[in-house]
């Protein structure tokens, strides 16, 4: 079955791509919750018409994902959390703190595009980060995990 994704979709594809799936995950799963519709003839050809018109603004929006990678690169990304002897946090630090601690520098990133790289983090240190900005820009980034006091 082709589809025509509504949103971004891991381990799928990206908003306004077509994609083909199993009949049972188009019908029962992705087309029910609105993620995506069904490619007929006549939706395709009214899909196609609307990326053309969407071309200029998808273009400034890579660009401003550019923007902000260059930034995040560049950018010297605290998150505090409590710790207890040798270093040891209590609980550990997610995406969400992350998301946090970047907007607080200026940048809006949703918590659902950051992915921390190896295991959870469990202690003060220097960390690395991936963000997906853009369906073509992703963005590696270090962040340092510190004391709250």
């Amino acid at each position: 079955m082709k589809i025509i994704l509504k949103d971004n979709i891991e381990n799928l594809g990206f908003k306004d791509e077509v994609v083909t799936v199993k009949d049972g995950y188009g019908r029962n799963y992705l087309i029910p919750r609105g993620l995506a519709a069904i490619a007929t003839k006549s939706s395709l050809k009214v899909h196609e018409e609307n990326l053309k018109q969407r071309a200029v603004k998808d273009k400034k929006i890579k660009d401003e994902a550019v923007k902000t990678a260059e930034g995040l690169k560049t950018a010297k990304i605290v998150v505090g959390a409590k710790a207890g002897e040798n270093g040891k946090i209590f609980g550990s630090v997610n995406t969400i703190q992350l998301a946090e601690a970047i907007e607080k520098l200026g940048f809006t990133i949703d918590k659902k595009y950051i992915k921390i790289k190896g295991e959870a983090i469990k202690a003060l240190g220097s960390y690395d980060a991936e963000v997906r900005l853009h369906k073509d820009v992703e963005a590696t980034f270090k962040f340092d995990v510190v004391e709250d006091k």
